[in-house]
């Protein structure tokens, strides 16, 4: 006849079984565990073997390790008005998990939400210029604020990195034909500095060998020595105007003489 007691010793043997297998926990390296003692904070484990009390102390795990989350496509207005996409990663780690646990709900997506929305007001405070050329200020910036607003969480905010600046299409052709215009600009403006710049030496030139003849046949030389390395088939010989003064007005009087001629014969 079987014991009528086997049943129940049965039973809370398998009751005692499951209440030591759950009163065991291994708490990884990565992670920390905050111990709930009847809902209330008692203590936060280290990684290794835990023993809780089963159905009055309740283990929750916080990962420790450096996590990594992106900051989605956010449109920004800059402070010149002009509409740009920002992107960006941000790099956390929890630091005091009891704060993590019991200070807010989800810290994961407070950081989120809190991040969208310091990279909007802080890019929308500076201008396209500042958000092109200055991520290295603006990164430090979007840090130090979450820094501060996550402290309260158990949440350090190490690093925060500026992915892309996205401009709309329409814009960055505007910007590129501003761009080819100043180029243009400033094209003109060297040009004519060295006209300037060129006229004021001729000038110089010109009344230095005023006063010395010599001076400016060996300019004469030169210049017929520089046709002829090009090989030019034709040359043209400038002639001084003093030399041709007296030619000149040798003719002058021959074509007169010959017109007196002309009107004195019948």
């Amino acid at each position: 006849m079987s014991d009528p007691f086997l049943p129940f010793l049965a039973f809370v043997a398998i009751v005692v079984a499951v209440t030591f297998f759950k009163s065991i926990c291994i708490v990884p390296q990565t992670q920390r565990a905050v111990i709930l003692t009847l809902g209330r904070y008692t203590a936060t484990k280290d990684p290794g073997l835990r023993l809780l009390i089963p159905f009055v102390q309740r283990l929750i795990p916080v990962d420790v390790r450096l996590e990594v989350m992106e900051v989605p496509n956010q449109d920004v207005i800059s402070k010149d008005n002009v509409s740009v996409k920002v992107t960006a990663v941000v790099y956390y780690k929890v630091i005091d998990p009891q704060r993590a646990v019991l200070e807010v709900a989800n810290y994961r997506q407070a950081v989120s939400q809190l991040a969208q929305i310091t990279t909007r007001s802080t890019m929308g405070s500076h201008t396209l210029d500042q958000l092109l050329g200055q991520q290295e200020e603006l990164k430090q910036s979007i840090r130090r604020i979450l820094d501060e607003r996550t402290e309260s969480w158990g949440v350090e905010v190490q690093n925060v990195e500026i992915r892309s600046v996205d401009l709309d299409p329409n814009m960055i052709r505007a910007m590129g034909q501003e761009a080819e215009a100043e180029r243009g600009r400033r094209a003109r403006v060297i040009t004519a500095q060295g006209e300037f710049e060129a006229a004021a030496k001729l000038a110089d030139a010109a009344q230095l060998m005023e006063g010395k003849p010599g001076a400016m046949l060996l300019r004469y030389l030169a210049t017929l020595k520089d046709i002829a390395v090009e090989h030019n088939s034709t040359i043209i010989f400038p002639i001084p105007s003093d030399i041709m003064a007296p030619a000149a007005q040798g003719l002058n009087a021959v074509v007169n003489k010959l017109v007196s001629e002309a009107v004195v014969k019948p």
